[in-house]
């Protein structure tokens, strides 16, 4: 970490002034826009909110693409579901945040794609029993003790990649560069992500934690980050739109691969392969644009301040086993 504390320097000193130094574009949109120094430029505020959903529902297993007509008919239906998601809630349902402080998005990717995993072909991500069983037993203990509530709860971390898969809100994300790294803030816990593009392998496997470690190189003009040495707590996603995959344990086996390609002025095309022999039957991918958006302002995320869900599950459970008594 000693070599990395100049860069972090830097980077939070860029990020507390809100200088972000990007070179204009010489040509047009279709040729990646360069830093002073001659990188791909992937700098700037960029977002993901969608409504295109995570894994493809069964009915669409043989179309990876939508349709005009498709795409406007899921947009207005999640319209009339926005509209009507505030009426009086049904008896005994506590219900939840109330529309204004959501911010999931009103559209499907630009890419019309049916599903964010796009491989398998059929946009599923190929489990492995196990994998469920275990979901399901932290899911029956959430209520025994902390380790086996979700880490963004617990305000941890929501994990690499976990950290790109869009939420219910708070899907904003800053990249800087300096020469020799790439810093990406996550909205989402305030996470600040220092990723080495100077040619350095990876920490030894001993030396492991929640996030991995990351080292990229420049592929052309694609930044390729490989990830390993995951200390095996984490999930692989934690927030409710990733479905079934929300609570999936990522073990110590986990190696993901991620790639971002400055598409256009206005987009970056992220995609990421992750690979848990002890998960997944195969290797998997999900595939999802990052728009560029120049009025979006990221406030800190203070996840401990007010924080009560962590005590109040552990306080309903002890009450429930005291009423059983």
């Amino acid at each position: 970490m000693k070599d990395e504390l100049p860069a972090l320097t830097i980077a939070l000193a860029i990020a507390a002034s809100s200088v972000t130094m990007v070179a204009q574009p010489k040509h047009g949109p279709s040729t990646a826009m360069r830093t002073p120094w001659g990188e791909p430029d992937l700098q700037g505020i960029w977002t993901n909110e969608t409504i295109t959903p995570f894994e493809r529902p069964a009915s669409l297993a043989n179309t990876p693409f939508l349709t005009e007509a498709e795409v406007s008919a899921l947009e207005a239906r999640a319209a009339r579901q926005r509209e009507t998601a505030d009426d009086v809630a049904r008896p005994g349902d506590v219900g939840s945040y109330n529309q204004v402080w959501f911010d999931s998005g009103t559209k499907v990717v630009s890419t019309r794609q049916a599903s964010l995993v796009v491989d398998p072909p059929d946009g599923r991500v190929p489990l492995k029993p196990e994998a469920l069983r275990q979901r399901e037993e932290y899911d029956a203990h959430n209520g025994d003790s902390p380790e086996f509530m979700s880490p963004w709860d617990r305000c941890i971390t929501r994990g690499i990649p976990g950290g790109f898969f869009p939420a219910g809100y708070n899907n904003g994300y800053q990249i800087l560069q300096i020469p020799g790294y790439v810093v990406i803030h996550y909205e989402m816990i305030h996470a600040a992500r220092i990723i080495p593009t100077d040619g350095r392998p990876h920490r030894p496997s001993h030396l492991r934690s929640w996030d991995g470690d990351s080292v990229g190189r420049w592929d052309g003009d694609t930044l390729v980050v490989d990830v390993t040495n995951y200390n095996g707590k984490g999930w692989i996603a934690t927030n409710a739109a990733a479905g079934r995959m929300r609570g999936i344990l990522q073990s110590d086996a986990l190696h993901v691969v991620e790639r971002f390609t400055r598409a256009s002025a206005r987009t970056i095309h992220y995609d990421v392969t992750i690979d848990d022999p002890k998960m997944y039957t195969r290797p998997w991918t999900v595939a999802i644009p990052l728009e560029r958006d120049d009025e979006y302002r990221i406030f800190e995320y203070a996840c401990h301040e007010g924080n009560h869900a962590v005590e109040n599950v552990l306080r309903s459970a002890r009450a429930l086993e005291s009423a059983r008594r």
